[in-house]
C-alpha cells in the first residue's frame, strides 16, 4: 500500500508539472509575480548563503591544514582541497539542502495557507490556472539560483583563503597556487548543471506539498516538514545520479 501511495504521489507530481505550463496567466500580472518571487526567494536568501559559505569555506581550509601533518606534503594542497570541496559539493549541494529548509518551507507554508483559507479555490472560480499563477513565477525566479551558487563558490574560497592565511596555516601565494592548480573548467559547468536541476526541485516539490495539502493550520506545518524531507532526499538522489553521469565516465 505504501508503494502504491508513493507511486500515486509521483504521478500526481508530474501531472502538476504539465498543468503548470498550460493556460498561462496574463504577462502583465505574471511579471509582477515573478519580481515578487525573485525578491522573496533569491534576494532574501543571499544573506544566509553568504554567511554560511564564508565560514564553511574557512572551516574546510582549517581542517585540511590540520590534517596535513606530514612536513613533506606541500601547503598549496590546502587551497586545492578548499577549491574542490566548495565548487564540486559544498556550494551546489550543501547550500541547496539548506535552501530546501528556507525556501521550501516558505513556499509550502505560503501556498498551504492559501489552500486552507480557500484562496486557491477562489482563483479557480475566477477561471485562473492556479498552478500556473502560483508555481510558474517561482520556477522563473529560481532560474537565477545559479547566481546565488556562484556567489557561494566565491565566498567559500575567499573564506578559506582568509582562514588559511590569517590563521597562519599557509601563505597567500601557496593558497592561490593550490586554488589554481589543475583547474578543470568543466567542474564549474557540472556544478551549474546540478544547480539548475536543484532549482527546479526547490520550486516544484514544496509547491506540490503546499498545493495538495488537506486540513487546517496544523497541517500546514506538517506539510512544510514533509516537503523539506522530500526536497532534501530528491536533491541528494539527483546529486548522486548527476555526479555519476557527468563525472563518472
Amino acid at each position: 500500500m505504501m508503494l502504491i501511495r508513493y507511486l500515486s504521489q509521483i504521478g500526481r507530481y508530474f501531472l502538476m508539472l504539465k498543468e503548470i505550463f498550460s493556460k498561462q496567466t496574463k504577462w502583465s500580472m505574471m511579471r509582477n509575480l515573478i519580481f515578487k518571487e525573485i525578491d522573496d526567494l533569491i534576494i532574501g536568501s543571499l544573506g544566509i548563503v553568504a554567511f554560511i559559505s564564508f565560514f564553511v569555506g574557512g572551516v574546510v581550509s582549517i581542517q585540511t591544514a590540520l590534517n596535513l601533518t606530514n612536513p613533506l606534503i606541500p601547503k598549496y594542497l590546502i587551497g586545492f582541497a578548499t577549491r574542490q570541496s566548495v565548487i564540486l559539493e559544498f556550494a551546489p549541494t550543501f547550500i541547496s539542502v539548506i535552501m530546501a529548509g528556507k525556501m521550501g518551507s516558505f513556499i509550502t507554508s505560503s501556498i498551504g495557507t492559501m489552500r486552507v483559507t480557500e484562496q486557491i479555490d477562489a482563483l479557480e472560480v475566477m477561471g485562473v490556472n492556479s498552478l500556473n499563477y502560483l508555481v510558474f513565477p517561482k520556477i522563473i525566479a529560481l532560474l537565477l539560483y545559479p547566481f546565488v551558487i556562484g556567489i557561494s563558490m566565491f565566498l567559500g574560497i575567499l573564506g578559506g583563503w582568509i582562514a588559511g592565511v590569517y590563521g597562519g596555516f599557509t601563505s597567500s601565494t601557496d593558497f592561490i597556487t593550490g586554488a589554481q592548480m589543475q583547474f578543470i573548467p568543466f567542474h564549474i559547468t557540472y556544478a551549474f548543471i546540478k544547480t539548475v536541476i536543484f532549482a527546479m526541485l526547490l520550486a516544484t516539490i514544496p509547491s506540490f506539498h503546499g498545493y495538495y495539502m488537506k486540513g487546517g493550520a496544523l497541517e500546514v506545518g506538517k506539510a512544510s516538514t514533509v516537503s523539506f524531507v522530500w526536497t532534501s532526499v530528491s536533491i541528494i538522489l539527483f546529486n548522486y545520479i548527476l555526479t555519476q553521469l557527468l563525472l563518472g565516465s
